[in-house]
């Protein structure tokens, strides 16, 4: 247990001086897990989230094959024109269209499509993308929040406490909306300065025309279908019984018909991946050796077995919690631990409350859920820099208001 906990605290150390890759420092991590026999050689891989990492390659060729055929840089320059340069509209128009994408995706799947977008206005505008790559992080896992599809967490919790699609839509999306225009609103104050009225993006925005940007129609076309039957699957994988990553990969693997197969690879991001295993096992680790569980466990014990108590800390200690640590495993141990507290209490509220908790908690730090780091590579890889310290200066504020206003909404709609 003690030798878990040391590698993962000079993991998040060594990551938050950003001295080092990611990948590196979680590669490094897992290697340490493995050979100190933390986690078994041969149960490394039932802790690595193979799922997640097929979704991600697949959505990789999707989207590449769209960048390729210059579909992004048509869509950059029609919403620039439609926002005419106005950069608190542009940022309005790009948290919408995050947001509900990742309701009714998922968010690492719209991160994925949406960043190239951000930075291919940004390029066209002269503008810095950070402020609006940060936008995109934070309104993702807002939006994710609102469906059993939206964010990975809530995958797990809803088939650990058998809530469909429509409950946690249901339940979660009046609330999610309300978080989203606060948000919006924090975030256009905090980012005023750099979203200024300038008259010289209006001139450039009025200047740039879309026509000619799309160099393949066919194979853009083609993709934009695939890419339809892809999401239409993720809405109905459910009725399907088929899951997420499945449809994903098929419809990678249908683009790869059309786009040459080494230039598709090429695309993929290996180092978020290899971040995300070495990730994984770390958190493993912890798992193997109890440490979560026996946190979690605890955690709750100290509520007395008070419902209102264990609300507060479900929504905020283990919610901050998961800012720190991956929301995906973390998820995977709290559910058990909730549902075991069914004959004790009515634990309807509890599961809203995780959801809440760790699906907004994951904004607070870039690794607090697989779509911040998704963002932070992709942005990296285009020459743009996201520091620990600088995310933490704006998600730190959006996820207290985030959890404040949760919490008002379990109080108010249970007790």
């Amino acid at each position: 247990m003690t030798t878990s906990i040391v590698i993962i605290v000079i993991t998040y150390i060594l990551i938050a001086t950003r001295k080092f890759p990611q990948s590196t420092i979680a590669a490094l991590g897992a290697a340490a897990t493995l050979l100190l026999g933390v986690v078994p050689a041969d149960h490394a891989l039932n802790y690595v989230e193979f799922e997640v990492i097929f979704l991600l390659v697949s959505m990789m060729i999707i989207s590449h094959t769209l960048g390729s055929s210059g579909f992004f840089k048509w869509l950059s320059i029609e919403i620039v024109r439609l926002t005419r340069g106005n950069l608190k509209l542009l940022l309005f128009a790009l948290a919408v269209i995050t947001a509900v994408s990742s309701a009714f995706l998922d968010n690492v799947t719209t991160v994925v499509i949406m960043s190239p977008i951000i930075i291919k206005i940004a390029e066209s505008l002269e503008i810095n993308p950070i402020p609006f790559l940060i936008s995109e992080i934070l309104f993702s896992n807002i939006g994710g929040t609102a469906t059993l599809i939206g964010d990975p967490p809530n995958l797990i919790i809803g088939t650990e406490a058998n809530f469909s699609f429509l409950e946690f839509l249901k339940v979660l999306g009046p609330v999610v909306i309300v978080i989203f225009f606060l948000s919006l609103a924090a975030l256009i104050f905090l980012f005023r300065k750099e979203l200024a009225k300038n008259h010289k993006l209006e001139e450039k925005a009025e200047k740039l025309r879309s026509s000619g940007t799309i160099k393949n129609k066919k194979l853009a076309v083609i993709t934009l279908i695939i890419l339809a039957g892809v999401l239409i699957g993720f809405i109905l994988h459910s009725f399907l019984n088929t899951e997420a990553y499945a449809i994903a990969f098929t419809g990678a693997a249908l683009i790869l018909m059309f786009e040459n197969p080494s230039e598709a690879v090429k695309s993929v991001q290996w180092a978020s991946i290899l971040f995300f295993i070495g990730l994984f096992i770390i958190i493993g680790g912890l798992i193997e050796t109890g440490v979560i569980k026996i946190a979690a466990e605890q955690i709750l014990s100290y509520t007395r077995g008070s419902e209102e108590v264990i609300t507060l800390f479900i929504i905020w200690a283990l919610g901050l919690i998961s800012g720190f640590i991956n929301n995906v495993p973390y998820a995977t141990t709290l559910a058990p631990v909730v549902n075991n507290l069914d004959s004790a209490m009515n634990i309807v509220p509890l599961w809203w409350s995780l959801s809440l908790g760790i699906c907004l908690g994951g904004n607070l730090t870039l690794l607090g859920a697989s779509a911040n780091v998704i963002v932070v590579q992709m942005a990296e890889k285009s020459g743009y820099s996201i520091s620990f310290s600088e995310f933490m200066k704006y998600s730190s504020i959006i996820v207290i208001i985030s959890l404040l206003t949760g919490t008002a909404y379990i109080f108010m709609k249970f007790y």
